[in-house]
């Protein structure tokens, strides 16, 4: 089976974070789609089969599958538009969240997620314990968002993953006001065995519009401070959020299994 990685939300290799994509004729078994998402150890495994009109596609992270992933969706269209379907500038998925849209826009990949609207939440000494430091804000959707005081905060950040896990959410996310950006981000995963994903689509599904709010901005632009780091435009757009990127292939390769 044909296999392709591709950092997205990224200008050139080795930035951004790197999505595996599978484009099938037919569905494999759940286990083995698992299996090939765990042995390629990287945040998200997308795996699509076409459809009468669109794709559907699944992501398998290395600790199970996912509902929503933001730049295994934008590497799959990259894939699909380069290499499949090359005469499409847009492209639909069916997914376990809906219908989402990919749309090329010269040389950046947008997607139309859908807004998640985070609610305020208390703050307990366990989050400060797992942080490492005391957010200004605590707030939950399905992830858990802590505002933090500064960009620097964001990026000197270094929290206990193990007692992260027992924080209530999927995905643990931090963020702050940037210097040179709207916003800076941060986002982990260790209840997924990610413990730092290095560009996180999906997490704009809350932080639009948390940072909507507080900047009076509808189209902004967020920096995620990994070591890798990425870049992503975010525009609100109401019940709707548009997360664009850029997409860099890292290789082609052969899966062989039974």
């Amino acid at each position: 089976m044909r296999y392709y990685v591709v950092d997205a939300f990224a200008e050139k290799v080795f930035e951004g974070n790197p999505a595996g994509v599978c484009i099938m004729e037919e569905w494999l078994p759940d286990d083995t789609m698992q299996n090939i998402a765990s042995e390629n150890n990287l945040s998200e495994t997308a795996f699509a089969v076409k459809e009468k009109t669109g794709y559907h596609l699944r992501w398998f992270t290395p600790g199970g599958e996912i509902d929503l992933c933001g730049h295994a969706t934008l590497a799959t269209a990259y894939v699909l538009m380069r290499f499949v379907d090359t005469d499409r500038t847009s492209i639909r998925f069916n997914t376990m969240s809906g219908e989402l849209t990919v749309n090329k826009k010269d040389d950046l990949y947008e997607l139309d997620f859908p807004i998640i609207i985070p609610e305020k939440y208390p703050v307990s000494e366990q989050m400060i314990d797992a942080l490492g430091v005391e957010p200004v804000e605590v707030y939950k959707g399905r992830d858990l968002i802590f505002l933090l005081k500064s960009e620097d905060a964001v990026r000197n950040l270094a929290p206990d993953f193990e007692k992260v896990k027992k924080l209530p959410g999927l995905a643990v996310f931090v963020t702050a006001k940037g210097k040179s950006y709207d916003y800076v981000a941060r986002a982990f995963f260790p209840k997924l065995n990610i413990n730092e994903d290095p560009v996180t689509g999906a997490m704009q599904c809350s932080l639009v519009p948390f940072w909507t709010e507080r900047l009076g901005k509808t189209e902004m632009v967020a920096r995620q401070l990994s070591q890798r780091g990425g870049t992503v435009y975010c525009k609100n757009n109401g019940d709707r959020v548009k997360i664009s990127g850029h997409a860099a292939l890292y290789s082609i390769g052969d899966i062989f299994i039974d």
